[in-house]
């Protein structure tokens, strides 16, 4: 345990912080300009290309990233409830267009069904 009283004056016992602000102001900087973290993983093997991965990390705020033109969350089935039920909907309907156009072809069927 250190005694504070034993410092030389003018010198402070705490470490520096980071001169800046918080870590909560430095993640609303972030989250409001946006960070893209990209990198490549190549596997090689006597110089031929055995496996190339390729990392793309953006990091913002919904707002900042729909401003980048990004919105896939919007459109992709397992993230979005509304697109799943769209597509719901929509096969749906085309399965109900396709029973309509069974049932005008053969309408002995028809009976069958009901």
């Amino acid at each position: 345990m250190t005694d504070l009283s034993t410092w030389p004056s003018g010198l402070d016992p705490q470490p520096a912080g980071p001169a800046g602000g918080s870590l909560a102001d430095l993640l609303e900087r972030v989250l409001d300009k946006g960070i893209v973290i990209a990198g490549d993983i190549k596997i090689d093997l006597l110089d031929i290309e055995l496996l190339t991965i390729r990392l793309r990390l953006f990091i913002a705020s919904v707002e900042t990233a729909k401003k980048a033109g990004i919105d896939w969350w919007e459109t992709d089935p397992a993230l979005s409830s509304r697109v799943a039920r769209d597509a719901l909907t929509e096969e749906n309907a085309r399965l109900r267009a396709r029973l309509d156009a069974l049932e005008e072809s053969d309408p002995d069927t028809t009976e069958v069904a009901r």
